[in-house]
């Protein structure tokens, strides 16, 4: 599946967001998002649901302007692709690969707190 498909399922996923005043936020307040999310359909579908988005344009702006706030996203993901039953998929079940996606980021952590 594209990019692009999974990202109003991703957005719609998110859980509230706790503040210390005021009621739970529902949604971000903003997304970065790469060159691969520049369509009409979902900028103005995040631009409906209240979301302010910074997408790098095809053809126009390079995605290295967005580089200091995915680099975060792209560090943890390089870090759970190093554990070789994630990046091969062995797991069929959703359920399976959640539990080790959870047991390599508790690996991971402590690994980082460790040092």
């Amino acid at each position: 599946m594209h990019d692009s498909l999974g990202l109003e399922p991703l957005v719609g996923g998110i859980p509230p967001i706790r503040s210390r005043r005021g009621p739970r936020r529902r949604r971000p307040a903003k997304l970065h998002a790469d060159k691969g999310y520049d369509y009409d359909h979902l900028r103005r579908w995040l631009r409906k649901k209240g979301i302010r988005h910074r997408i790098a344009r095809k053809g126009i702006e390079s995605s290295t302007r967005l580089g200091r706030h995915r680099w975060v996203v792209e560090r943890t993901v390089s870090w759970l692709a190093g554990c070789r039953r994630l990046h091969r998929r062995y797991e069929r079940k959703t359920e399976h690969f959640l539990a080790f996606v959870g047991i390599a980021a508790t690996l991971i952590g402590y690994r980082r707190l460790t040092k």
